[in-house]
């Protein structure tokens, strides 16, 4: 076995790839196939540490559209629930929106800081993709 070093990215590149984890989310989901494909060509431990918390977010994205949208159909039309309903998912939104402009500026900022309440939740569970 060599003791070689393993060849580092620039700088720039690796915060190409965290920011595109974060601006690419939002193109359907499948969006994210670009940073992942960048990633798995020169892979790096900012790249890998964002592409997990925007994937974590839009696990978060799909499951709260999943939710929101079968427990519309039961509240939607009760006139006071209906209301407080869209209410909790606009704040929910809201809230998620707020964890992805957190996240993307870590990634400018080249910092592996984990979006609040739920990051550390993600580089948990989706510890093995992307490295």
């Amino acid at each position: 076995m060599s003791d070689t070093p393993v060849p580092t990215t620039p700088a720039g590149e690796d915060k190409t790839i965290a920011m595109l984890a974060y601006l690419t989310l939002f193109l359907c989901g499948v969006g994210i196939i670009i940073p992942i494909l960048m990633h798995n060509s020169k892979k790096t431990a900012l790249g890998a540490y964002h592409l997990r918390q925007s994937l974590g977010l839009l696990i978060v994205i799909i499951a709260l559209a999943i939710v929101f949208t079968a427990l519309g159909f039961v509240v939607g039309g009760i006139p006071v629930v209906g209301i407080l309903f869209m209410l909790v998912r606009l704040a929910l939104n809201l809230g998620v929106f707020v964890l992805w402009i957190i996240g993307l500026l870590s990634a400018l900022k080249c910092e592996q800081k984990p979006v609040p309440v739920l990051g550390a939740i993600f580089q948990e569970k989706l510890a093995t993709l992307f490295t």
